[in-house]
């Protein structure tokens, strides 16, 4: 294996090529009504839209992480920046819901091969402090680029600049791919496994399947009212997955190379980081569902305003973000995860009281406080993900490791909307948007403190991962 060690260089190539695909999954959001109108989308083909870059991503991240693994990660990260910004050139391009969808799913696989190569790079190439703090920063980039997507999103539909209109939130993405084009085969190192590993073809097909199965039902279930055949897909998900399971532990057994393998589910840092990833990340998305539709639709704020209040949040997330590093070196990362969660969870509180309190006087100014506030504690629990996560994983298990962490954190992605989504949705039978983010707000906070109750109750997860990390590093 290439062990050449990562230069500044070459780690801000690696965060440009995270930011983009990052961003590409909330940018879409505030481009929908502006979709709906120009294409004359229906709701269940927006819906789709915004799905299947998801359905893409989770699908083909595992496989993306075995590619590079094989044929080398430097390789295969270029090859899906060329994907990536082709695809967004036809989005951007595309003057029907066909063109759109199909542009949209090729941006989902160049994603793919893009992102596990990052995470597995900065995993084999650095040790010691200069490893925490680029897994730090590609945590808070990860996260930073949710909320850009929301401003940056607003922010372009409302310039309307050249009268491209939502066009431009995938136009933008060609001179970023092109700058990482050019220097990337200059600042990262090529590494790649020793030897190389068969495509596990089964677990390849059943991965696809579960996580396909899922999302899908999770998109369009509450637009198709959860009618039998996403009710289906819903069942099928748990009934793959367990297939899955057994047809890696038997390839396990004979001695073959599975794709997810079972050997990194015996991890206690990887069940905890796959459980941090369920709990956290489900509510990300389902918050910013909730709190995005309430601005624009309850409280009546433009696309451009609804995105602007995120501006603090992002902020305190980025400033968090890079303080990260020294945080978790002084707190440790359970204690550094424990605060995260009181911080956010007493912004929520905050928010609530903003909601419950000002209703009638909500703005982008009177968000400020509470919104701040999460990002701060937001930003200390991403911060922890991927570094106890990872902890204990072997470097040749890196590209694994980084796609199973993946896939989990995406499939999350699309259970926040669908989990919070419909309560959300349900609260609001009544026309009540105030009492329908409250309702929505209140329940993050207890899935949150679910989150604190399992972290109190893994303190020897962490001592394990601890001493496993110092023996595997």
């Amino acid at each position: 294996m290439n062990t050449t060690t990562l230069r500044k260089a070459g780690l801000m190539v690696l965060l440009a090529g995270q930011l983009l695909p990052m961003i590409d999954f909330s940018i879409v959001n505030v481009a929908l009504d502006a979709m709906a109108a120009s294409l004359h989308a229906t709701a269940i083909e927006l819906a789709l839209i915004v799905a299947i870059y998801g359905i893409a991503f989770a699908v083909c991240l595992a496989m993306g992480s075995r590619l590079g693994d094989n044929f080398g990660r430097r390789r295969l990260f270029i090859s899906g920046v060329w994907l990536f910004a082709l695809a967004s050139l036809l989005c951007g391009l595309a003057n029907n819901v066909n063109t759109l969808l199909l542009a949209r799913a090729l941006q989902g696989i160049g994603a793919a091969l893009v992102v596990p190569q990052i995470l597995a790079t900065l995993h084999v190439t650095l040790q010691g402090r200069e490893h925490a703090r680029a897994i730090g920063l590609y945590g808070g980039i990860g996260g930073l680029a949710f909320i850009i997507g929301q401003v940056l999103g607003g922010f372009l539909i409302g310039a309307n600049i050249a009268g491209y209109g939502w066009r431009s939130v995938f136009l933008i993405n060609l001179p970023v791919c092109l700058l990482i084009l050019l220097t990337a085969r200059r600042f990262i190192p090529e590494t790649r496994n020793a030897q190389p590993l068969p495509i596990d073809k089964a677990g390849t097909l059943l991965l696809a399947g579960a996580t396909g199965s899922l999302m899908v039902a999770l998109a369009l279930g509450p637009v198709l009212h959860w009618s039998w055949p996403c009710l289906l897909l819903l069942m099928l998900f748990p009934l793959l997955l367990i297939q899955l399971w057994r047809t890696e532990i038997a390839l396990e057994k004979r001695g073959g190379a599975p794709l997810l393998p079972p050997v990194l589910l015996r991890l206690p840092s990887m069940r905890f980081g796959i459980s941090l990833a369920v709990l956290f990340f489900s509510c990300w998305s389902g918050f910013m569902f909730a709190v995005a539709l309430t601005l624009q639709s309850g409280i009546g704020m433009s696309a451009f305003s609804s995105g602007n209040a995120f501006i603090a949040l992002g902020a305190t997330y980025f400033i968090v973000s890079i303080s990260s590093t020294r945080i978790v070196e002084k707190l440790g990362k359970r204690h550094t995860l424990l605060l995260g969660c009181v911080i956010q969870m007493s912004g929520l509180l905050l928010l609530m009281a903003t909601f419950y309190y000002g209703w009638a006087t909500v703005n982008i100014f009177t968000l400020i406080p509470a919104t701040a506030i999460i990002g701060g504690g937001q930003a200390l629990i991403v911060s922890t993900f991927y570094r106890i996560g990872m902890a204990d994983v072997p470097t040749d298990y890196a590209g694994a490791g980084s796609a199973t962490l993946s896939t989990v954190q995406q499939a999350a992605f699309g259970m926040g909307p669908m989990a919070l989504g419909s309560l959300f949705t349900q609260m609001l039978q009544q026309g009540d948007y105030q009492q329908a983010v409250l309702a929505t707000l209140a329940a993050e906070w207890l899935l949150m403190l679910v989150l604190v109750l399992r972290t109190l109750g893994s303190k020897r997860t962490f001592v394990a991962s601890c001493q496993t990390a110092r023996t595997t590093r």
